[in-house]
């Protein structure tokens, strides 16, 4: 089984390490991390060695690396990774600025190594099941979407939520790629982008018991609204932590022959719904992909699969620089007051079919 290292051992790290252990994609053959104490605990948690920084670099046995540093370190340690001779595989956002994630896309090619970035949740059950309907004519022609990510910040929950509200963060660059991703995945890249951007608070107050009462300053906007050109679908786009309650949809693709309503793209399963024109019913489809459990590492395990045969992976830097340019196109487009282009066009990622095989060069 393909072995790999992970760099930092922060929340997420445990997703990854529970997806190696479950799922069978890939071995953790060592972790990482500069809180020590912290890499110990989680690598007890798991059975896995903990190295230091230079010495996980070092090992030849390691094909890949996953970085799940805070995003500001997101280009520096990739790059890290790839001046190792290891493939690259991060947590998103690709890197905070553009000319960062260029200089991670460069890089790679340079050294002849893959660059990967989450979110891989397009690669799930539910998200597969609606690419499959939209793509089988099940909706028509899509016209138009919505998607809305509408919150009240994770101060109030998460242990260390101060980075949430520096650049580079914030509703947008937090969770947008997860919406974005979906987009791109579902309708194809983003071409022109309008976008208004505030904030409610100039201060936040950590709420979890660790940091109770801790004054967080908002550096980012906590309320962003955009309207995104997806070739010709236009689509209004909201991320925001600033909003109380909301029922407003996840994301709906509105066709000439139905309305599909797509699942929540921070997970992987469903449920898929559909309305058809002519009819006042929602009614459920069945959600015939796989990975319909949190599967984070999918990504990662298309990008190994890939590699070995030669062929293009579907969760690219490609495509993650992509998202990483129309979240800063948004905030431009704010700041100018006026439409922006946006200039890479990615290819779409490839649809899963129902039986993957491109996980057979990962297991064998």
């Amino acid at each position: 089984m393909t072995r790999i290292g992970i760099i930092g051992t922060g929340d997420i790290s445990a997703a990854y390490l529970r997806a190696a252990r479950d799922l069978h994609l890939f071995e953790v053959a060592a972790i990482t991390d500069l809180d020590t104490a912290r890499a110990e605990a989680r690598g007890a948690e798991f059975g896995v060695p903990v190295l230091g920084l230079d010495a996980l670099l070092a090992r030849e046995d390691l094909v890949a690396v996953v970085n799940l540093t805070p995003p500001a370190a997101h280009a520096a340690v990739t790059l890290d990774i790839l001046a190792a001779g290891r493939h690259a595989y991060s947590e998103k956002p690709l890197a905070v600025t553009l000319d960062d994630g260029m200089r991670v896309l460069q890089a790679a090619r340079t050294a002849g190594r893959r660059v990967g970035c989450a979110p891989d949740t397009f690669l799930g059950a539910g998200l597969q099941t609606v690419r499959a309907a939209i793509d089988g004519g099940l909706i028509g022609r899509p016209v138009a979407a919505t998607a809305f990510f509408m919150g009240s910040g994770p101060e109030s929950w998460h242990p260390n939520p101060a980075f949430f509200y520096q650049p580079g963060a914030g509703p947008l660059f937090d969770m947008g790629p997860y919406y974005l991703t979906a987009l791109v995945n579902l309708l194809g890249p983003v071409t022109r982008v309008s976008g208004s951007a505030v904030s409610a608070f100039t201060e936040r107050v950590a709420g979890h018991e660790s940091r109770r009462g801790e004054r967080i300053a908002v550096h980012t906007p906590t309320h962003v609204t955009a309207q995104l050109q997806l070739g010709g679908v236009p689509c209004t786009f909201i991320a925001s932590f600033d909003v109380p309650g909301s029922e407003v949809p996840r994301i709906e693709i509105y066709g000439t022959e139905a309305t599909i309503s797509v699942p929540d793209p921070n997970t992987f399963g469903g449920p898929v719904r559909i309305c058809r024109l002519g009819t006042r019913t929602w009614e459920e489809l069945p959600v015939t992909r796989p990975y319909a459990e949190n599967s984070r590492g999918i990504g990662l395990a298309d990008l190994l699969s890939a590699a070995e045969r030669g062929e293009a992976h579907r969760a690219s830097g490609d495509l993650a620089y992509h998202v990483l340019e129309v979240m800063h196109r948004v905030l431009e487009s704010a700041d100018a007051g006026q439409p922006l282009d946006v200039h890479s066009r990615p290819e779409r990622p490839a649809a899963l079919p129902e039986q993957p095989e491109w996980l057979q060069a990962v297991t064998r």
